[in-house]
């Protein structure tokens, strides 16, 4: 089964399918990291986005029940080098193949994603189409120029309903804006009582829970999009501690006045360095986001805690006066593995004093 990637620029590249059949748009992203393709894959985050793996090989330990940072694929395709259709790891109970056939979700592999990724890396992040159904590049650029992408996925990735998780600590309510399992499981770990909500949940239907402190979890696509929740984040941050993770951390800045921006290719891996600047430490943490918060637009309400040691970005903030601190990298993801981890107790102390 041949598989095409057809870019807005006019580039077409042809390798082989796998997945499902069929054909879907979306913005084409790469990410860095040498493992960690199922969680990846499953990250809500990715929601609209087409990711290539600059790793030359992928799937060669398989898949399993036990990693998936969610219970679907929100990831319009997958581009690889090379994928493994016989994996080998006492955990493994999948291939990436199937995976990606039981999730309804096209990949592509045979590509030259070195090129693929440096031209990311000069143009942006693009428009493309990812299928396993040859197109004309006629009908191919017909489609990328009638079709626009949406920035606002949090409806599709968001719970439906709320979620309680019961603990015998600190009441913490996530606002779900495409959470991460293992977001979850820090706090599941902490005993913490949670109670996962929907994106667009209101100030009072939060208050009418009482929680200690309030999570801000990390999603997919432009945090001005959601005009609801940065109006209830608002009101939130001055009554309980809250801590930002991500698209939360963007969220939190543009509550407080601030600005945000698109990134020209954005930050996906996990092996970012960053400099924790009150520890004057530095650390290797797991990054996926396209947005990135305006420094300038926020430095009267905030004190930058971490910056971005390639780009010199802004990684953390915490509010002068209120218990409330983010991050733009994610403490969860555990590239360290377990650098990060001290962000989630910084939490538990916030709701502690």
């Amino acid at each position: 089964m041949k598989g095409f990637l057809y870019l807005e620029d006019g580039t077409i590249y042809e390798g082989k399918g796998f997945g499902k059949i069929g054909t879907s748009i979306g913005e084409l992203v790469f990410n860095t990291s040498i493992t960690g393709y199922q969680e990846i894959l499953t990250d809500p985050s990715y929601a609209g986005q087409i990711i290539t793996m600059t790793y030359p090989l992928i799937g060669n330990y398989g898949v399993n029940s036990l990693e998936g940072e969610s219970a679907k694929i929100y990831a319009k395709g997958f581009v690889v080098k090379s994928v493994s259709n016989t994996p080998s790891n006492y955990l493994s109970e999948d291939t990436v193949d199937c995976m990606l056939k039981k999730m309804n979700v096209v990949g592509v592999s045979g590509l030259d994603t070195r090129s693929i990724t440096k031209k990311i890396r000069n143009s942006g992040a693009m428009k493309c189409i990812i299928s396993t159904q040859e197109l004309s590049k006629s009908k191919a650029e017909e489609i990328l120029i009638k079709t626009s992408l949406s920035e606002n996925y949090m409806e599709e990735v968001s719970t439906k309903q709320p979620i309680h998780i019961k603990g015998s600590g600190h009441k913490v309510v996530v606002i779900d804006f495409g959470v991460k399992a293992n977001i979850i499981e820090n706090l599941k770990y902490r005993n913490c009582d949670i109670t996962i909500l929907p994106y667009n949940t209101s100030y009072e239907e939060i208050e009418k829970l009482n929680p200690e402190g309030i999570l801000l979890s990390n999603g997919p696509g432009d945090p001005k999009e959601v005009v609801e929740a940065i109006e209830t984040v608002k009101k939130i941050i001055y009554k309980y501690p809250t801590f930002g993770i991500c698209l939360g951390h963007q969220i939190l800045a543009l509550a407080l006045n601030g600005d945000t921006y698109k990134m020209k290719y954005g930050h996906r891996g996990g092996n970012h360095g960053v400099y924790d600047i009150e520890k004057d430490k530095a650390y290797i943490t797991s990054q996926n986001h396209g947005y990135a918060v305006d420094g300038d637009s926020i430095k009267d309400k905030v004190i930058i805690t971490h910056k971005n040691l390639n780009d010199d970005t802004i990684e953390g903030m915490r509010h002068k006066e209120l218990p409330v601190f983010s991050v733009q990298f994610h403490p969860e993801g555990a590239p360290g593995p377990q650098d990060s981890a001290y962000l989630f107790d910084k939490f538990i102390s916030s709701m502690k004093s």
